[in-house]
């Protein structure tokens, strides 16, 4: 189970970084050819999904490594065990707002699957399935999260 999560992190990571450039070069280009006079209206919604895949997928990246901001001005200063407690709980909170997200993003993805982008013939879901796909994947990063910080409670460090 741990090796079929390590490989769907890389392929996370590289879909991402493969995201990211291709919408870097689509608005790049359509910046060029509209300097040009010439019009490509796919150029932006291709950019416009790429940007959400790449947004939600690249949140859970920093999630999973924990390169996102923390607050601890409070925390700080309480016990080792006390912070411990109030991590696992906002773990707990996180991982029931990312929960919500992946059953309302699913139903949103199904009411949004007949519509299409109007330059283009794929469904318009395909940005809401970002949101789920993600906050799946972000689900089961805070559950990784929440275990290793049970499993390591009574530590001292």
């Amino acid at each position: 189970m741990k090796k079929i999560y390590e490989c769907w992190c890389k392929a996370e990571a590289l879909i991402c970084g493969i995201g990211f450039v291709f919408l870097v070069l689509f608005v790049f280009a359509s910046a060029i050819l509209r300097f040009m006079r010439v019009s490509l209206s796919w150029n932006i919604d291709l950019a416009m999904l790429l940007l959400a895949w790449t947004a939600f997928l690249g949140a859970d990246i920093a999630w999973r490594s924990g390169q996102l901001i923390g607050i601890d001005i409070v925390t700080r200063y309480f016990p080792k065990q006390l912070q411990k407690a109030v991590l696992i709980a906002v773990y707990a909170i996180i991982l029931c707002v990312t929960v919500v997200c992946c059953i309302y993003g699913a139903r949103l993805a199904w009411t949004e699957r007949l519509r299409t982008y109007q330059s283009m013939p794929i469904p318009y879901s395909l940005v809401s399935l970002s949101l789920v796909v993600a906050s799946f994947s972000m689900s089961i990063s805070t559950v990784g999260k929440i275990v290793n910080c049970v499993r390591h409670f009574n530590n001292a460090e």
